[in-house]
């Protein structure tokens, strides 16, 4: 596409407009002119965890029991498992050289599909990485070319195999020698999403969002919505609700991080009586739950599709440098839990972690799944992919990558199957999927050497 045709198609689009505001809306048909009927645009996302599985209880036995009895990790999936695709036997890229860093190595190479260059360690220099790769595609034709999301700050500071700390934290590189850094406050991402605008309508200086403005641009629905027809009506005030609850959560997270702030510096208890416990601490997000804080993230990809303000989202759940969840009954580190051999305690609190973090991509799934778009729902015109740059944690083994697809990408993917026998690695993975999202490409993807044709519709 062109500049002009993606001026043009931004001009076609639907905003509810207030001072500092531009809501963009989702496609409604009685709103679209004959060019914008069309089929609608694929969206790609990735979701990251690391350290791998607990195998027994994430891969299923057999394709029967993928679709009727799913292992533990991945039961909140059998809501929508006839619209996901899970295939064993793709391996990760070898890490030889460096067999001494291998979380590094894991999240870096988890999108970019190749290894870095041995001799220069100490700097950036990869590869462009998937989602990157279609933001140059079809950027233009949107509002934010795409969104780098994560729920930890990057922070890591280790060295190991003298590998700059950027390895660590990035999973999304827009040149070889450029990371995409990731976005971990909530607030900001609002913002991004429906600041102030320029007069092409793309994001420009944002203005912080608060309540008051958002309600003034949300009562101008009123109007519009009049001018609806009764299926499209439905559809706008779930959209307006879904923007109102996913601001007072942001909201009610700040509240708890502020609170918990202050408990944990001695001003004052954050309990509203003595008998309450004290806030659960998360470094990121302090003071809150992390469930919580992962759905509103997951509500924000949503949104952000749901308007088709980008096509292209990352979420790295967590970085290697570990995380705690509290809320699952247990203060360890995630990477602390993973060299478990035969410790079965250890082994019990890292399928738990596993399964909390397909949680959340289920609850992001099962959502895209309730909304009407086109002929479909939105999850039908997405390709939502799960997974992690290690098989197995204990011993960083990356010959059976753990990855999950949800959606049929337009209609280019085949769900509701679990392939027990494909040959391939990460980078034919990611070629793959670049390709059913309509991606053209001039060169594989990292180590690529083929399409794997078993995913395809």
């Amino acid at each position: 596409m062109n500049t002009t045709e993606a001026l043009q198609a931004l001009d076609r689009r639907s905003f509810l407009r207030g001072v500092g505001v531009t809501l963009a809306l989702p496609l409604m048909d009685s709103l679209a002119s004959a060019a914008t009927l069309a089929k609608p645009p694929v969206r790609l996302a990735f979701m990251y965890m690391p350290h791998g599985v607990i195998m027994d209880q994430f891969w299923p036995t057999s394709q029967e029991t993928f679709l009727n009895e799913p292992p533990p990790i991945i039961q909140s999936l059998q809501p929508v498992i006839d619209q996901c695709l899970m295939m064993k036997g793709i391996s990760g890229v070898p890490i030889a050289p460096f067999n001494g860093a291998p979380h590094a190595l894991e999240l870096s190479t988890w999108l970019t599909g190749r290894l870095l260059d041995a001799d220069s360690r100490d700097r950036i220099n990869i590869s462009i990485s998937a989602d990157q790769i279609m933001a140059n595609y079809v950027g233009a034709q949107t509002l934010l070319p795409s969104l780098e999301l994560a729920t930890m700050p990057q922070t890591w500071k280790e060295n190991q195999e003298g590998l700059h700390e950027g390895y660590y934290n990035h999973c999304s590189f827009r040149s070889p020698t450029q990371p995409v850094p990731a976005e971990t406050d909530p607030r900001n991402v609002l913002n991004r999403l429906f600041g102030k605008r320029g007069q092409d309508a793309r994001a420009s200086q944002t203005n912080p969002l608060d309540r008051k403005m958002l309600d003034r641009v949300l009562g101008g629905a009123r109007d519009l919505r009049r001018t609806l027809a009764r299926g499209d009506q439905q559809k706008l005030d779930e959209y307006l609700d879904s923007v109102r609850s996913v601001e007072r959560r942001i909201a009610a997270i700040e509240t708890r991080q502020q609170e918990a702030a202050l408990e944990k510096n001695g001003v004052r208890p954050s309990r509203r009586h003595a008998t309450d416990s004290a806030p659960i601490e998360v470094k990121i997000p302090e003071g809150d739950k992390r469930s919580d804080y992962m759905k509103v993230m997951c509500d924000l990809t949503v949104l952000a599709f749901q308007t088709d303000t980008t096509r292209v989202s990352t979420y790295v759940g967590s970085r290697p440098n570990g995380a705690s969840y509290p809320e699952l009954g247990f203060s360890n580190q995630h990477h602390s839990q993973t060299h478990y051999g035969s410790d079965q305690e250890k082994i019990r609190k890292v399928a738990a972690i596993n399964q909390f973090n397909v949680d959340q991509y289920a609850y992001m799934v099962k959502k895209m799944s309730t909304l009407k778009e086109g002929e479909g729902t939105l999850l039908d015109n997405c390709i939502m992919m799960w997974g992690s740059g290690l098989e197995d944690g204990d011993k960083h083994q990356r010959k059976n990558l753990p990855f999950i697809i949800a959606g049929k990408g337009g209609g280019s993917i085949k769900t509701g199957r679990f392939l027990t026998d494909i040959q391939g690695n990460q980078g034919d993975l990611l070629t793959t999927l670049l390709s059913c999202a309509g991606i053209p490409l001039d060169r594989p993807i990292g180590i690529a050497t083929q399409q794997i044709d078993a995913i395809k519709a």
